[in-house]
């Protein structure tokens, strides 16, 4: 999923709990699917980050010479500016987005 497109805020704002919890009708079972799912983002985000980053790096076991690269620095500022991941998994389940299930109703 393309997380870099999202509409989710960049900062904090209050939602409506009845907006939450309507899906699952338990706001506490809506929260923690929330977490799980902010939980998966930021592991992908994470992943990415880590790949990209990875291009740059230069294996040396010298200590003296630190290269600060202008593109590594730009994609670091690039996904510290995203919206945390919390906001973007918000944003999924209120637009319907995040599937779960509840193995004890099957």
């Amino acid at each position: 999923m393309d997380y870099k497109e999202t509409k989710a805020p960049v900062s904090t704002i209050t939602y409506d709990k009845e907006a939450i919890e309507a899906p699952t009708n338990n706001i506490y079972e809506a929260i923690s699917i929330i977490a799980r799912r902010a939980n998966q983002i930021n592991g992908d985000l994470k992943k990415e980050l880590l790949d990209k980053l990875d291009e740059f790096a230069t294996y040396n076991d010298s200590l003296e010479e630190v290269f600060e690269n202008k593109e590594q620095i730009e994609v670091s500022k690039f996904y510290e500016k995203l919206p945390k991941a919390t906001a973007i998994a918000i944003e999924e389940w209120l637009a319907g987005k995040v599937y779960y299930r509840t193995p004890e109703a099957e």
